[in-house]
């Protein structure tokens, strides 16, 4: 509050005061609270002198890191203070204040310095939540991060959440998932909670929007026989459904503006095991906004309902997607054309297996025979 309004707020306090009216009377007048109103009250104008000259003066708790703060803030004007609290932990754990202490703390250094804040629109949660060991639900997201040379690196992102305590897992790859990932993953995700759930919820019109590759990577013979095994039911959401997607949409967007919002990547390694200090701080460690509850505080009640996953399984696939043949008789992967021989495209919506090997090579098969056609052995061009 700046010198001029905290005198025109004791002034007006005291001729409301001189008029008749009460504590409350005045609080509800100016939208203030009733221990502000007492501490104006008895103050003298020379003791209010005073304590606005010690406020101009007294120390900071953020003062020691107050200038790194506002190097971020220079630097990534859409930072939230959400985030400068996620960034000062992870980088100054002796640094000992609550959300609200930076929250104010931002506030004012964006209008000492004129950096105004980028306002994003919350998504929206619908749900009922479930019950407990129920449902988790999944989802594919991608973001680009910068690495110590300043270029940009794409990356892909798997995100699993337990629908009843908003509980979270996130994996890292730094090149698109084939199917043994996608089942890899899921194995991971069982072992970091502890147990699975009745049911997977996949939203299929995101997964197909985010890449056709991935709805692909569901709809695999390997994935059904995986689900299968280990005994979940998978339910794909579409359109006519959008209630059930708001779940894993948020977790989407909260990883990417939370965790990786101009964070630097260094290594694949680096980027999960951050991720993972992330949820145990962050993701899973502060109150959520919907349930106003911390969701590693209510797992601890939901893995008692989780099935329990008893013996690791082999993962046994290949790493082998589907592909449509375009009408120009070429393929799309990974933001590159490849040729197929002429007359491969039917007019059917024809499919043809694409596999990489050796991180480098891609191979095209007839998916009808499982081998591939002469010249369909390519070496793998950058993303464009």
């Amino acid at each position: 509050m700046k010198i001029a309004e905290r005198w025109s707020m004791y002034l007006e306090i005291h001729r409301l005061k001189e008029l008749g009216l009460n504590v409350s009377q005045i609080a509800r007048h100016l939208g203030i609270s009733r221990n502000t109103v007492y501490k104006y009250e008895r103050l003298e104008p020379d003791e209010l002198e005073k304590a606005i000259k010690e406020l101009k003066t007294r120390q900071k708790k953020l003062d020691c890191v107050g200038g790194e703060i506002l190097s971020w803030l220079k630097e990534y004007p859409d930072f939230s203070a959400a985030q400068v609290l996620d960034w000062l932990l992870e980088r100054h754990p002796e640094v000992d204040v609550c959300e609200s202490t930076v929250r104010n703390y931002v506030s004012r250094l964006r209008k000492e310095h004129d950096i105004p804040k980028t306002i994003h629109k919350r998504q929206y949660e619908a749900v009922e939540d479930p019950p407990m060991g129920y449902q988790m639900q999944v989802d594919f997201g991608e973001t680009k991060l910068k690495n110590i040379k300043g270029n940009l690196i794409k990356l892909w992102f798997i995100t699993f959440v337990l629908s009843h305590s908003r509980y979270k897992y996130v994996a890292w790859l730094d090149r698109p998932f084939t199917t043994a990932d996608v089942i890899q993953i899921h194995e991971n995700a069982f072992a970091y909670f502890g147990g699975m759930t009745k049911e997977i919820v996949y939203d299929q019109d995101h997964l197909i929007l985010v890449s056709e590759n991935y709805g692909d990577l569901i709809m695999t013979h390997e994935f059904a026989a995986y689900a299968k095994k280990r005994g979940f039911q998978i339910y794909m959401c579409r359109k006519q459904d959008p209630e059930s997607k708001g779940r894993t949409e948020n977790v989407v967007g909260y990883v990417k503006k939370n965790f990786a919002k101009h964070r630097m990547f260094f290594n694949l390694d680096k980027l999960n095991e951050d991720c993972l200090a992330w949820l145990e701080r962050t993701g899973n460690g502060k109150k959520h906004n919907t349930t106003k509850k911390i969701p590693a505080e209510v797992f601890v009640l939901e893995k008692q309902h989780l099935r329990p996953v008893l013996e690791k399984m082999e993962i046994s696939c290949t790493n082998s997607i589907t592909r449509r043949v375009r009408k120009d008789n070429t393929v799309w992967y990974n933001g590159n054309r490849y040729s197929v021989p002429l007359g491969t495209y039917d007019g059917m919506d024809k499919e043809v297996l694409v596999e990489v090997v050796d991180d480098n090579v891609l191979v095209i098969y007839d998916q009808a025979t499982a081998r591939n056609w002469p010249g369909t052995i390519y070496v793998m061009k950058k993303a464009s």
